[in-house]
């Protein structure tokens, strides 16, 4: 069994998974729009540029999204995209790429359970948690 985040967004999915592609250092595999899709012709015209599904792979990782309607749009609240790095210094930096244009939750410090922590709303409003533990 495999647990993966699916995203949804306002209108932005396609930007916000460039976004991430940029930051995360992972690779876009799927990118189809509602135009592109069987269900074109079930959407309003101004809805078919709009992402369908989207997929992105980051070490081996798989995270994957969509846009939904603004009907049914609702902010991400009570969940947060958890990213553990062994490596502080690319914690850090996947942190102040991850916040641009977004909010801090929680400076990226030390914690009694991680070497770094820090907490993130991006710009797209997703909510995340970067971690990194010590070395074992």
């Amino acid at each position: 069994m495999q647990l993966n985040p699916y995203l949804t967004f306002n209108g932005q999915c396609e930007t916000a998974f460039k976004f991430y592609e940029q930051c995360l250092g992972g690779k876009i595999e799927a990118m189809m729009s509602y135009g592109e899709s069987p269900m074109a012709e079930e959407v309003p015209s101004e809805w078919r540029n709009k992402i369908i599904h989207a997929s992105l792979i980051v070490d081996d990782r798989l995270l994957m999204g969509s846009d939904c309607s603004p009907e049914q749009y609702e902010e991400t609240k009570g969940c947060s995209v958890l990213l553990n790095i062994d490596n502080p210094v690319k914690a850090e930096r996947i942190f102040q790429a991850l916040v641009e244009n977004g909010t801090v939750r929680m400076a990226m410090q030390k914690t009694f359970w991680a070497a770094r922590f820090g907490m993130l709303v991006d710009q797209f409003g997703i909510p995340w948690m970067i971690n990194s533990e010590p070395a074992a």
